[in-house]
């Protein structure tokens, strides 16, 4: 199992990409934090999920 933002996902031996393509994350304006250290975004192709990984991932809005 991986724990993505608090919950637990069978979604070992996916790529991350995929993973955040196919749950509607936009590519611009995502942070991607894996086991407390953040994943650079030319990364999230080639990063395998694995079980036990934590990730957290963090959306950036704008505001005033």
């Amino acid at each position: 199992m991986v724990h993505i933002n608090g919950k637990q996902e069978q979604v070992s031996g996916m790529q991350l990409q995929d993973y955040l393509v196919q749950n509607g994350y936009p590519m611009e304006g995502i942070a991607v934090e894996c086991n407390e250290e953040i994943l650079p975004k030319s990364q999230y192709s080639s990063y395998v999920l694995k079980d036990g990984d934590i990730i957290e991932i963090v959306s950036f809005v704008g505001g005033g």
